[in-house]
């Protein structure tokens, strides 16, 4: 950790379950044919313009204040929430920056659509490390910009990813601001009530990429993308379900019990992307979450190993049964029944 006068810039490390920062094949995007689903996009590209949230991300006056009335431990686990929300955030923006520039003249309706979803994704992530700014520290997202590595995805993947993404992160935000509007006494920072208005513009930003999976029958009308649409709801959830897992004491600390908040959120998701997905997960089977618990327990026990200082050889054995069951059951949930739903694509003209 760098200390730069009093704030300490946080060089983000890199786990599995860390949020990542994407490129794609900005060739194969340029010449995807939006027209089957134009009249979506018209009116998506409307909303955007509109900007609802313009005037929303204004910090108030319950900000000013001192921060150092949190016990060291919640203060810790809000300052890594605040650290990886950022992250997400920022890797947003810079994906749909870049798509924005790659694409303005082969397809400027879609540029102009990442264009204004960049605009939002970099207003959330202004507002998070401003956020950390209160407890003298703060991302430095110059760093991160040039020093993290990018994952590649094909368009398609991108598509199913983000949709989740945002779909998910929308379910997240709306879930804890409801739960907070009722319990207030358990909102131990301000930044929670400004998630109402914030998980519309993760909402909006799910529209679009629903629009765009929409545009393009061949990524939803096939054997082959209902077993990626299977295999992508299973990572967004499982990632989710293992990282809240080990942040089960954050939860707590907002008056929420991590399983329960989990799994409505899955929930809620899965019938969320049963409206676009060609299937949506059995997740009302007791052996999903079921699963996953066993998942993240074993997810758990890796956490601890890399904790201890033993030899490198050493650790590695003392993962293998971990490794083994972690990936045995994350198999037997991706094979369990899936749930047939509608094609949204059928019905477009």
């Amino acid at each position: 950790m760098e200390i730069n006068k009093n704030s300490s810039k946080i060089l983000n490390k890199e786990t599995l379950l860390t949020p990542r920062f994407y490129t794609t094949d900005f060739e194969e995007m340029a010449k995807l044919d939006i027209s089957l689903n134009i009249h979506e996009f018209e009116a998506l590209i409307e909303e955007f313009r509109a900007d609802y949230n313009k005037t929303h991300f204004i910090r108030d006056e319950e900000f000013e204040q001192c921060w150092d009335n949190l016990d060291k431990k919640t203060k810790a686990l809000f300052i890594e929430f605040l650290e990886r929300s950022c992250t997400a955030e920022f890797s947003g923006f810079l994906l749909y920056k870049e798509l924005s520039r790659k694409l303005q003249r082969s397809n400027p309706v879609i540029a102009e659509c990442f264009l204004l979803m960049s605009r939002d994704e970099a207003r959330h992530a202004g507002f998070l490390n401003k956020a950390m700014n209160d407890f003298n520290l703060s991302l430095d997202l110059g760093f991160l910009t040039k020093n993290r590595k990018y994952t590649f995805f094909s368009p398609k993947f991108i598509f199913y990813a983000t949709y989740l993404s945002e779909k998910i992160g929308y379910w997240r935000y709306i879930t804890i601001y409801r739960h907070l509007e009722k319990h207030p006494e358990h909102r131990i920072y301000p930044i929670f009530k400004f998630f109402e208005s914030w998980c519309q513009d993760e909402n909006r930003h799910g529209d679009f990429f629903a629009a765009l999976l929409k545009s393009q029958p061949k990524f939803l009308n096939n054997l082959k993308s209902r077993l990626w649409c299977r295999f992508f709801l299973l990572s967004v959830f499982a990632t989710m379900y293992l990282n809240d897992f080990q942040r089960s004491d954050f939860y707590k600390a907002i008056g929420l019990d991590a399983r329960q908040y989990d799994m409505q959120v899955i929930k809620k998701t899965n019938e969320s992307a049963s409206r676009i997905f060609p299937i949506a997960l059995n997740v009302d089977s007791p052996k999903f979450f079921q699963y996953l618990d066993i998942c993240a327990s074993e997810n758990k026990k890796l956490i601890e190993i890399n904790g201890k200082n033993i030899p490198h050889t050493v650790s590695t054995l003392r993962k293998i049964p971990a490794y083994f069951n972690l990936s045995w059951y994350l198999i037997k949930l991706y094979c369990m029944p899936v749930i047939k739903s509608y094609s949204v694509t059928s019905t477009i003209r």
